[in-house]
């Protein structure tokens, strides 16, 4: 087995649109530079996620300098978004939690509102140091923060993890379904170079200059089944981790990282166990 080494990177500047790859990224306490500050809102303020709108696979954004976005999909206009001034705050919703977000100009939330037939508000979370603590108790601990992604800074999966769910799903009900490509579990980090599965025992490590601990293992929805192409849904993985990878009733693929350090982290850089 070769020396484990960060394979790829990928943000996603609005959740639950389609993400970004890079070749480096600034690693903040809070997550990725630029990765998931952005969401839509529905009317009575829930969060919007694929979950609910599964077009939004097919919508993009891109990170701009200064933290803005631009985003795009089939039949609309691009559309640039500047970070809008924190003069006045609404509340978002997500699961049992509530947060300040900062809404962007209304011409933001008509681009959305028209691209899914609904009404939603484009907002942004100005704030990540203050604005969410992780809320998820054992596994986070006083002080931690996150963007606006699901729960955790950071998303680790491992390529050959994924070789090996798509060799099960080959010999499952569904074979015609795989193989199934990453972006299905919309990761921040990619390893390479590791044995299947070798990231359930990882407790803390390194990548390249920076240092995270492993927090817990990511539970897996609705959302992987949606393909990001086409964002139409069918039954794997979900069919298949039910039957190898269910720990504690959740279905497992990948683990949920908190940064123990600030820097930067580039693609082959190489992946150290600490623990």
């Amino acid at each position: 087995m070769s020396t484990p080494a960060l394979h790829s990177i990928h943000v996603h500047p609005v959740k639950a649109l389609r993400g970004q790859e890079l070749r480096e990224a600034v690693v903040e306490p809070w997550g990725l530079s630029g990765d998931r500050r952005w969401a839509l809102i529905d009317e009575a303020g829930k969060v919007v996620t694929q979950r609910e709108q599964p077009r939004l696979a097919l919508a993009a954004a891109e990170l701009l300098p200064g933290g803005g976005i631009r985003v795009s999909a089939s039949g609309l206009e691009p559309l640039s978004v500047p970070v809008p001034e924190p003069v006045c705050t609404t509340t978002a919703k997500w699961a049992r939690e509530k947060f300040e977000t900062v809404p962007a100009a209304p011409g933001a939330g008509e681009w959305f509102s028209t691209y899914l037939g609904e009404h939603v508000t484009l907002v942004h979370l100005d704030d990540p140091a203050h604005r969410r603590p992780i809320d998820d108790p054992p596994y986070g601990r006083p002080g931690e923060t996150v963007s606006l992604a699901d729960g955790y800074p950071l998303l680790l999966t491992n390529l050959a993890s994924l070789n090996a769910l798509n060799s099960l799903i080959a010999q499952g009900d569904h074979p015609d379904e795989g193989p199934l490509p990453m972006n299905r579990f919309r990761p921040n980090v990619v390893v390479s170079g590791s044995a299947p599965w070798a990231e359930d025992d990882w407790e803390r490590i390194a990548i390249g200059e920076v240092e995270f601990r492993v927090a817990k293992m990511c539970g897996r929805c609705v959302v992987t089944t949606t393909d990001q192409a086409t964002a139409e849904r069918g039954k794997e993985p979900l069919r298949t981790l039910g039957r190898h990878r269910r720990f504690g009733g959740r279905l497992i693929f990948g683990q949920n990282l908190v940064p123990l350090t600030r820097g930067t982290v580039h693609v082959g850089d190489p992946v150290v166990i600490l623990g």
